[in-house]
């Protein structure tokens, strides 16, 4: 009967492209149902390099066309293609979420530790980059979790003042942590009617996500398919800036907006479709003339004849000098992928001083950065002269002083608010983001001098200038200094009056 549902299965299912190996049994066996149940994630596998080729084939490639980083792959898995059993049962003793189905056992979430059976060096390259600490950057961070409490939290009106009532977690979820990453653990088992009779899963919580911190019910940190998304996981997907935009368009971090308005946004938008996004290595001027996101962060990156521009990567922050969106000033980037464990002189939860000055333990030296900018700049020497490089690099790195020296102006007055009563901030153990001042000080360096750095960095003018850009800060210094002197001019009167 089963082979029987699987010859009609097959019927139905005609892939675009041959199978270059045969598929398991096992992953057959699955077909069998979950190609009627789940028609959407079997025809983007059925599109998949996964389903067409098997590790063993991966391996005869040369090493620079290789997709695959293991240097052998255990037999059991090596001659069949990639399908559903070869990733949703591996390494069942280590998942908490694996039950039995069908005979099989069986793990819903697919994780970093998972792909490392044939991606071991990306998974490790991942572990190094930020994004693998997104959910512990965030929830172990002081000053993050009160800035989250003030955007999450239910606001309330009681004894003439606005109180906070902390969020639901589903609240965090679709928000923050759709982004950084949930903790998805099994909470228990349901018992459901199938079509197969009744049934037994998981109950997860922190589920769905795709966070690129999510902290996996193996343990392990992070979510391939944040850019390979699942059941294709492909590489034209995780080469195209529309995937980074996801987390990436602002205003926080307006990367994807200031992209499309940019040169290099503007060719992609124009000339993209002739482009070739599936090569390894990708080669400058001959597969696309213009970068995406992955250009400069994470792709091998080839001349036409053959010299490598830059290395794969899959820790995206190793060809970066700065970190320059997310803190209250740019800064050097950090050693640690884990920036929980900053702490500053004043003990708080940053890379930087209130005053701006750096703390420098956590953070890479100047040779450091001066290796990354080397690496950096190659890439975009594949494309321009020497001049237009450095000339670039040099307005670039002034848009950082300058931002920076913005953003001092406006912490001088919200430090001048605490100090003179007009507000109340970390000497009154009171939150640093609840007044309106406060607010207009975040707004200063999360939207605005973040617009303005990223704008500087990848050409996206107008972003830098009237959208969220150098106009605002100017606007919010001012307004900041008129909210402060009304609000001192206040408490003189009420001082007065109460003499």
């Amino acid at each position: 009967m089963r082979f029987l549902a699987l010859i009609a299965f097959l019927a139905f299912f005609s892939p675009s492209q041959p199978l270059a190996a045969g598929m398991s049994d096992a992953t057959a066996e699955c077909l069998e149902c979950h190609g009627t149940l789940a028609p959407g994630m079997v025809s983007s596998w059925e599109k998949s390099r996964h389903a067409r080729t098997s590790p063993e084939e991966g391996l005869k490639k040369p090493e620079i066309e290789r997709r695959i980083s293991a240097k052998d792959v255990p037999m059991g898995l090596a001659k069949n293609t990639v399908g559903c059993a070869e990733c949703h049962t591996l390494n069942p003793d280590k998942h908490s979420d694996t039950f039995e189905h069908n005979g099989y056992q069986v793990h819903t979430v697919i994780t970093p530790e998972d792909c490392a059976t044939c991606h071991p060096v990306e998974v490790k390259q991942y572990g190094q980059n930020l994004m693998s600490q997104a959910y512990g950057n965030l929830m172990k961070n002081s000053l993050y979790q009160d800035l989250m409490l003030s955007i999450n939290g239910v606001q309330f009106f009681q004894e003439g003042k606005t109180k906070f009532k902390a969020p639901a977690p589903e609240t965090n979820a679709d928000s923050c942590l759709s982004c950084h990453g949930t903790v998805v653990e099994v909470k228990g088992f349901d018992e459901r009617d199938t079509e197969m009779g009744a049934m037994e899963f998981p109950v997860l919580s922190g589920w769905p996500n795709e966070g690129v911190g999510r902290i996996n019910p193996d343990g392990s940190k992070g979510s391939c398919s944040s850019c390979h998304t699942w059941h294709r996981f492909s590489i034209e997907m995780a080469r195209k800036p529309h995937t980074c935009s996801q987390c990436h368009k602002g205003p926080d971090v307006p990367i994807y907006k200031v992209y499309q308005v940019s040169k290099h946004g503007n060719i992609y938008a124009a000339m993209g479709k002739t482009w070739d996004f599936e090569p390894v290595p990708w080669t400058v001027g001959k597969d696309f003339t213009a970068p995406t996101c992955a250009v400069c962060h994470v792709s091998l990156v080839v001349k036409e004849e053959g010299e490598v521009v830059a290395e794969r990567t899959h820790q995206m922050n190793n060809r970066l000098p700065w970190r320059i969106f997310g803190l209250i000033y740019a800064h050097a980037h950090p050693k640690s992928p884990d920036t929980s464990v900053i702490k500053n002189k004043a003990g708080l939860p940053l890379p930087t001083e209130l005053s701006g000055d750096p703390a420098s333990e956590y953070l890479i030296d100047n040779q450091e950065q001066q290796n990354r900018r080397k690496v950096l700049q190659k890439v975009c020497r594949a494309c321009h002269t020497q001049q237009w490089v450095e000339g670039h690099w040099a307005r670039f790195e002034n848009t950082l002083k300058v931002s920076n020296e913005m953003t001092l102006t406006a912490t001088d007055l919200l430090v001048q608010a605490w100090d003179q009563g007009a507000a109340h901030g970390l000497a009154q153990n009171d939150s640093i983001f609840n007044e309106a001042i406060e607010k207009k000080w975040m707004e200063q360096w999360l939207f605005f001098a973040n617009s303005t750095r990223m704008s500087s960095a990848m050409l996206g003018t107008d972003y830098g200038v009237f959208d969220n850009g150098r106009w605002y800060m100017a606007k919010n210094i001012q307004e900041i200094h008129d909210w402060l002197r009304m609000m001192l001019a206040v408490k003189s009167d009420t001082s007065r009056d109460a003499k």
